[in-house]
């Protein structure tokens, strides 16, 4: 009984059945941690779980901005601004490295320290964190370029940290090493964030105007009714948030469709 308990059980196979191999998974399996792998954001891991922005849209709420890898601007109790410590892989920034964004426009926001106030550049083109409402001068514009970002003051110059003291300007009109910068967010990103917006809204400022006409005319046999003035109002209104009043306006005076007077 013994010999008999020690014997490996199978399964029949009949005569003139064919075996079947048993299906390889490791190739699945393979792909299966490669997926999981890809939905991991391994940068973010590294800064502590705050992932980079990618877009305009994504620069809202705490935020730090990191000028090489893993330092963050942080704000001093005078005002001013210079570059903290390195830090560890995994580590997050520290309390007075996080900032905090809102949204002024589709293409703008506004920035503010701990301390309660927020960020413009002074005469001397240090960057200061000491305003307390937001103005034109408050206002930072980020660009996005080749996979690269820097933020534009109002003064038409770049923040950067100046290489000698680890103080924050904003002097340089152009973009060099020292103005490249990122700003990570402690919320997770949505990758869509590109687009994100109204359909009507792709494209030139022309077509825009065009997609808006089309959607609400009224007239029955679909001829388009548009306003061939100049459109720098629509450009204007565009970047200050207020493109639907001013597209509003422009079909009402060809009493184009059904929200027109």
């Amino acid at each position: 009984m013994a010999d008999y308990g020690n014997v490996r059980t199978k399964k029949l196979v009949f005569k003139g059945e064919k075996s079947k191999s048993k299906k390889r998974k490791h190739k699945k399996d393979k792909a299966e941690t490669q997926e999981i792998r890809d939905l991991v954001d391994e940068d973010a891991v590294q800064h502590g779980g705050w992932p980079h922005c990618k877009t305009v849209l994504q620069i809202t709420g705490s935020i730090a901005i990191e000028f090489g890898n893993q330092t963050y601007i942080k704000a001093l109790d005078n005002g001013l601004f210079t570059l903290g410590a390195p830090h560890d892989h995994g580590d997050g920034p520290a309390p007075e490295e996080i900032l905090t964004a809102f949204p002024v426009n589709e293409t703008k926001v506004a920035i503010k320290s701990g301390y309660g106030k927020y960020l413009r550049v002074d005469s001397d083109g240090a960057v200061t964190g000491r305003s307390d409402a937001v103005g034109p001068m408050e206002q930072w514009e980020p660009i996005f370029e080749d996979g690269k970002m820097a933020l534009l003051s109002a003064t038409g110059c770049f923040m950067a940290v100046d290489p000698e003291n680890d103080d924050v300007v904003a002097t340089s009109r152009k973009v060099g090493p020292n103005e490249i910068l990122r700003v990570r967010s402690s919320a997770p990103q949505d990758n869509t964030g590109e687009e994100e917006g109204p359909s009507e809204e792709k494209g030139n400022i022309g077509d825009v105007e065009e997609n808006y006409v089309r959607k609400f005319q009224k007239f029955q046999d679909k001829k388009l009714r548009m306003d061939t003035s100049d459109r720098t109002v629509l450009k204007k209104a565009r970047v200050e948030g207020d493109l639907h009043e001013a597209l509003l306006d422009r079909r009402s005076k060809m009493k184009s469709d059904r929200y027109c007077k």
